[in-house]
């Protein structure tokens, strides 16, 4: 495999994580909406963490989303729950980011932090293998 690709997958999954770190600390500091936006961001981090292996990136999050959707969860790679939390992780960031009277709580931060937990793990378990093959 490309060394560039490797080295693209290795950095967007590291993003990945470090924002999930920013989205706790956001979290126990009572920033709910920032702590849902950098949740939905950890995980599309990790999203586009696969598509660095491949020969196809995106600019426009949908997109990103979509083909992730229809190449790896329609097919079974992963579950079809990691694409229903994306696309709750999305919908809520979205609320979060541009509803001007969103007030986000607690317990919907928390929500956000483990399916971007679960994303996370589950891509990364995915990456693991793939490097191992």
């Amino acid at each position: 495999m490309d060394e560039r690709k490797q080295d693209l997958c290795k950095y967007r999954i590291g993003q990945a994580n470090e924002t999930l770190v920013v989205a706790k600390e956001c979290y126990q500091n009572k920033h709910y909406k920032d702590s849902i936006n950098r949740s939905y961001y950890a995980a599309f981090y990790a999203v586009k963490s696969i598509l660095a292996l491949g020969v196809v990136d995106f600019k426009r999050h949908k997109d990103v989303i979509s083909f992730f959707n229809k190449n790896f969860v329609a097919t079974d790679i992963f579950p079809r729950e990691i694409g229903k939390g994306l696309g709750r992780l999305q919908q809520k960031r979205e609320k979060s980011d541009y509803d001007d009277f969103y007030i986000a709580s607690a317990d919907e931060a928390a929500e956000q932090i483990a399916i971007a937990e679960t994303t996370i793990s589950t891509i990364t378990e995915y990456l693991n293998k793939e490097q191992n093959n």
